[in-house]
């Protein structure tokens, strides 16, 4: 089962061949610059559609603090998307309260995990939402 760095290289060498479809969902590449060391990183995560956006959850499987990709993303919204062979920019931006309540049950019905990743932290999870430029 693909993880972590292994899962991006495989990705990206075979334009999501391997890695796209994960333990029952699909994962996207969000590449983001480091807001201390401005080098690029990449991170594969659960993903949805809504609409044109492409919706993913800042959970970090429920820990504490964010991820370093959401702390990344508050300080450059400008990031890299790629899902499969499709590689774009988009502007990160987190879901308002409005719009999270929807958008946290399509990725729950994708992840149902995320349901107890917040029951462990304190913290609003946040969603995100990955809109191309």
């Amino acid at each position: 089962m693909l993880y972590g760095k292994e899962h991006v290289a495989r990705y990206q060498e075979t334009d999501g061949e391997e890695g796209h479809e994960w333990r029952g969902t699909v994962t996207l590449l969000l590449t983001t610059t480091g807001r201390h060391t401005r080098k690029e990183r990449t991170t594969p995560l659960i993903y949805q559609l809504d609409g044109d956006a492409h919706i993913v959850v800042a959970s970090d499987g429920g820990a504490d603090d964010d991820p370093l990709w959401y702390k990344n993303i508050q300080a450059d919204p400008e990031v890299k998307v790629q899902v499969k062979g499709d590689k774009f920019t988009a502007r990160a931006r987190t879901a308002t309260q409005d719009e999270k309540p929807a958008l946290w049950a399509k990725m729950t019905a994708v992840w149902p995990d995320y349901d107890v990743y917040q029951t462990k932290t304190s913290r609003d999870i946040p969603v995100v939402i990955l809109e191309r430029v």
